[in-house]
């Protein structure tokens, strides 16, 4: 199954290798031992990836987020946001493409992507709230408790990751996608769509994005879970980790422009 999130979508494709290096877990009849199967955990598993591995390290790089984040909404100085946020979010991006496309499991690369990303979201999130304050809590508690409902959903299976689903979010991934740039660009020649302001179409716009990044995570969850099922290397566990951060930005950062919206409404 391929994951919409460019971090995972190639990661079920990695060839599984057991803790010796060789294909498969542990292949009967191969080395002597008893035999194990599919869904059976054993020691032969050791250094594979897993579900607690990949939480530990979405842990890590929410902490490392979340101290650049209030270390930069503390120190950075009003007259340097401007500037500090766009270089922060360049670096970001620059360094996210560079994980993505290598499909990089170094823990320093991806590490410096959380801090970086961190110390732009902070900024962000300092101006808003100093426009509306307590905006950036509600946008953290709406974001935690969106990622929540979709790992529900997806646990009990009543939003499963079927070719259909698939190819329909990744269709309404890339519409989304064309209608910003297009944005973007109709904005640079003084056109003003209403996509992004606090209107109505701005209004349902932004919950369109919210509820197409809630989905993607249940794509994400599928990936990371063949990726344990079929035994891949636990170096992947920072791979994972790192793709379900940049979905946990990319909603926070919708929620908390829907927000604002709500708020410059009142």
């Amino acid at each position: 199954m391929q994951s919409s999130n460019p971090a995972l979508a190639k990661l079920s494709e990695t060839p599984a290798t057991s803790a010796y290096g060789d294909p498969g877990w542990y292949q009967p009849g191969a080395g002597g031992g008893t035999a194990t199967y599919p869904g059976v955990v054993t020691s032969a598993r050791t250094g594979v990836m897993t579900v607690d591995g990949v939480i530990g390290r979405t842990l890590a790089l929410m902490a490392m987020l979340t101290l650049a984040a209030a270390a930069a909404w503390i120190w950075v100085p009003d007259r340097l946001t401007g500037p500090a946020v766009f270089g922060s979010a360049i670096a970001a991006l620059i360094v996210g493409l560079i994980v993505s496309f290598r499909q990089s499991t170094s823990p320093v690369l991806i590490g410096a992507y959380a801090l970086l990303e961190g110390a732009a979201l902070g900024m962000i999130s300092e101006w808003f709230n100093r426009v509306y304050p307590g905006i950036a809590a509600q946008a953290v508690a709406a974001t935690i408790g969106i990622f929540f409902v979709m790992l529900i959903l997806y646990r009990f299976r009543v939003i499963r990751a079927t070719p259909r689903f698939t190819k329909g979010l990744m269709g309404a991934l890339i519409a989304a996608v064309v209608l910003m740039l297009g944005n973007w660009v109709l904005a640079l020649f003084g056109i003003n769509t209403g996509l992004r302001e606090a209107g109505t179409i701005g209004i349902i716009f932004s919950l369109a994005m919210i509820v197409i990044g809630a989905l993607t995570f249940i794509l994400d969850f599928d990936v990371v879970e063949q990726g344990v099922r079929n035994g891949l290397p636990a170096r992947y566990g920072w791979f994972a980790a790192f793709g379900i951060i940049l979905g946990l930005v990319w909603v926070y950062l919708e929620v908390l422009r829907l927000l604002s919206y709500l708020r410059g409404r009142d």
